[in-house]
């Protein structure tokens, strides 16, 4: 099996590195790496180019392949689209310039669960998730993997139901076969943040996929993103995920959505300080 993970940046100059160190250190599976950059001007191509560079010497050892390309686009969300008509992979996944793959076999654990849940019992897996977490520092890879956790995301208990209130598999750790996004859409870019939300509902609770849960964390997260950027994130965020719930005929409403902080107070409280 071969995973294609797709990263769209814009001036991240000061986290790509780390981003895509954490993927060439995958061991056990093919990995195909796909970077769609927005155009940056602060010396982010400069850094994907020099990455690029170091590759020869290291891709006799490594299953992996490595594709890149800048030029304007219409955000994230859009960049994300052009990195999937890229993509080759039996699966693909997404990985932010600013987060790193948890530990070393992340990729092949999520490979591991395609593969033995998707044979020899007649029974096929769409979509694999897992946890995350959250940290506020780090400067390279090992010391975003070793630090203290801010705040940590688990699946364990997501049902799809619960996407009536705003709660969603988290995002970074939601790998899906290729040929779902044929067959049920891409990205919507009528949504400014939460087109993963919108894409997930489809896929998820529409579709009505076969998803299987992984108990591990596989992605380390810097605070501070997209969608952790303070109060005016998070009002955009719900009114967001509450339109895209009512385009698709589920019923719910803002009080409802904004319940969902309640799960997430749990992350802070109860999983401070987890290192892995």
């Amino acid at each position: 099996m071969k995973i294609t993970l797709i990263t769209a940046c814009y001036n991240s100059a000061g986290t790509i590195r780390t981003a895509m160190e954490s993927v060439l250190s995958q061991n056990g599976v093919d990995v195909e790496y796909i970077v769609v950059d927005g155009g940056s001007t602060d010396g982010t191509v400069e850094i994907i180019r020099e990455f690029e560079k170091t590759l020869n010497s290291k891709l006799a050892t490594h299953n992996f392949t490595f594709s890149w390309q800048s030029e304007s686009d219409n955000g994230m969300y859009d960049a994300i689209n052009k990195g999937i008509a890229m993509a080759t992979g039996d699966v693909v996944g997404i990985l932010n310039a600013d987060d790193v793959l948890a530990d070393d076999y992340t990729l092949a654990r999520v490979a591991g669960v395609f593969g033995e849940r998707g044979t020899g019992n007649g029974e096929r897996i769409d979509c694999v998730y897992a946890d995350i977490r959250f940290v506020k520092e780090g400067d390279s890879v090992d010391a975003l993997r070793a630090a203290k956790t801010v705040r940590y995301c688990s699946a364990a208990k997501w049902r799809p139901w619960m996407m009536r209130f705003g709660a969603m598999v988290p995002h970074p750790s939601f790998y899906v076969r290729r040929e779902c996004f044929s067959r049920l859409g891409e990205y919507s870019l009528d949504y400014r943040i939460c087109a993963d939300f919108e894409l997930e509902l489809r896929y998820l609770c529409l579709a009505k996929l076969k998803a299987a849960y992984l108990p591990a964390c596989v992605v380390v997260m810097r605070m501070g993103g997209a969608s952790t950027a303070g109060w005016r994130s998070t009002v955009e965020i719900n009114r967001e995920d509450l339109r895209a719930l009512r385009a698709h005929g589920i019923w719910s409403c803002l009080p409802l959505i904004y319940l969902k902080y309640l799960f997430k107070i749990w992350g802070f409280v109860f999983k401070s300080g987890r290192s892995k």
